[in-house]
């Protein structure tokens, strides 16, 4: 039989049905409001973007008119349109000179190991001035060029010199920096400069966002703070009148049951399905990660700095691993090859004599290999450098800069599959590839790429 109460009792009760109905709506309006507002900081970030992409200018008639000389002053070994512009060939040759050159160190719109390449013409005022820091980049540093030092105490460290370009081929890397579309998290504003127009409008609808937030937040405490202060002073008042034993206990009733709520069956679901989701997320995070090793950079038994011979010295990758263009393997230096130079050179450097200890001792030197690949996998270095003329620096990093050798790439096969899907065949002076070129191109006007020879072939790794 259902429990009677007074007529106050009652009152009572509906007030604090009430009160708990206005509390709840509160928090949901204030969910709801949320909701609202990011949806709409969403599109309008979106609208200021698209705006932002219709609005980029191109580059002044000063700089047109500079790439226009130099490109005339060039050795002559790629051409410009009517228009001043590059053309697509030098740009197509900019872009291969990029990729197999500068792109381990450095990107266009953002900072990498060294810093973003857009605009980088203006800032060093003239384009001879870029060209001969690229070539040299010691040499202006030491010699007293202000922003090349002021890069150099940026980065702390020296680019490798790339003299082995001509004028022409650094023209044409320039040419096509210029041409690269920027990424949809920013839109170079008119006028060059690192600010994007992009950037500054999500930052700016991001604070806007972020405002509202507090506000609401700061709302819903105030209310939260005066329904609380109200049921507190409504409360104390009843309960020093003559009350009846049920309006009492009415009372005395607590708005919410949080012992309820937090034991309820709906409220434990939740907690075990975000547990168990994220778990299965970590747990998956950690399967996929097996055996990948990027980043593993193991102590030597020897101090050898590749910065300081590769980098400093510029001594040839192939000239110790000599076998990156004969074989499978690179393979490691055996102490003779270190002593053709350190024969004669610091010989009283304590790490140099762990080099002679091994050749009185006749033991290898224990060096730790830091790139491995599965056994169920094969890879042949002389096919990738010497007939796909691939670059050291591509897989491995950039070597010249690094006292301690470390993995930078994946090396998974995934990694592989996708360079192969994108890595243009090496078909310069070549002439086992013209027919397979030929027929290529007559369906097709994309470049050969690998996949296209059976690149993706399980078979071609994998027997």
């Amino acid at each position: 039989m259902q429990k009677s109460y007074s007529d106050k009792a009652d009152k009572l009760r509906s007030f604090k049905r009430s009160l708990k109905r206005y509390v709840t709506g509160s928090a949901f309006c204030f969910v709801l409001m949320l909701l609202v507002f990011s949806t709409i900081t969403t599109l309008s970030m979106q609208c200021a973007y698209a705006q932002d992409t219709t609005q980029v200018q191109p580059p002044n008639d000063t700089a047109n008119d500079a790439t226009k000389d130099d490109a005339a002053n060039a050795d002559g070994q790629a051409t410009a349109t009517t228009d001043g512009a590059a053309s697509p060939e030098l740009i197509a040759q900019g872009k291969e000179l990029f990729e197999g050159n500068c792109a381990q160190c450095h990107a266009v719109h953002k900072k990498v190991v060294g810093p973003a390449l857009e605009g980088a013409e203006a800032r060093w005022g003239t384009r001879a001035n870029i060209i001969n820091f690229i070539k040299y980049p010691q040499k202006v540093i030491d010699g007293g060029d202000q922003y090349a030092q002021k890069l150099y105490a940026e980065y702390q460290q020296y680019m490798p010199n790339h003299d082995f370009f001509t004028d022409a081929q650094v023209a044409s890397i320039l040419d096509y920096i210029k041409t690269v579309p920027v990424p949809t998290a920013a839109v170079a504003v008119a006028g060059g400069g690192a600010t994007t127009g992009g950037e500054t409008a999500g930052s700016s609808n991001s604070g806007l966002l972020l405002g509202i937030v507090i506000s609401l937040i700061a709302i819903l405490l105030v209310v939260a703070l005066v329904l609380v202060v109200l049921t507190s002073v409504l409360s104390n008042y009843l309960k020093r009148e003559k009350l009846e034993e049920d309006e009492n206990a009415v009372i005395t009733q607590s708005i919410f049951d949080f012992k309820a709520f937090f034991t309820s069956p709906g409220f434990i679901g939740v907690v075990l399905f975000v547990l168990v989701a994220v778990g299965a997320k970590e747990l998956f995070a950690g399967l996929w990660t097996i055996g990948v090793q990027q980043g593993y950079a193991p102590t030597q038994p020897i101090k050898f700095s590749h910065k300081l011979h590769a980098g400093f010295y510029e001594i040839d990758c192939k000239f110790c691993h000599s076998g990156v263009e004969k074989g499978k393997s690179a393979v490691i230096p055996s102490a003779n090859v270190c002593m053709n130079c350190h024969g004669e050179i610091r010989r009283g450097s304590p790490e140099i004599q762990k080099i002679y200890n091994a050749i009185e001792n006749n033991e290898p030197i224990q060096w730790v290999r830091i790139h491995n690949l599965p056994d169920l996998s094969y890879f042949n270095h002389s096919q990738h450098v010497k007939v796909g003329g691939i670059e050291c620096e591509t897989c491995h990093g950039d070597i010249k800069e690094m006292e301690v050798v470390q993995q930078v790439s994946l090396l998974t096969m995934g990694w592989c599959i996708n360079c192969h899907r994108e890595w243009d065949v090496n078909a310069k002076g070549n002439n086992y590839y013209d027919n397979l070129i030929k027929l290529h191109n007559s369906t097709s006007k994309e470049p050969l790429k690998v996949e296209d020879i059976g690149g993706l072939e399980c078979s071609k790794c994998h027997y």
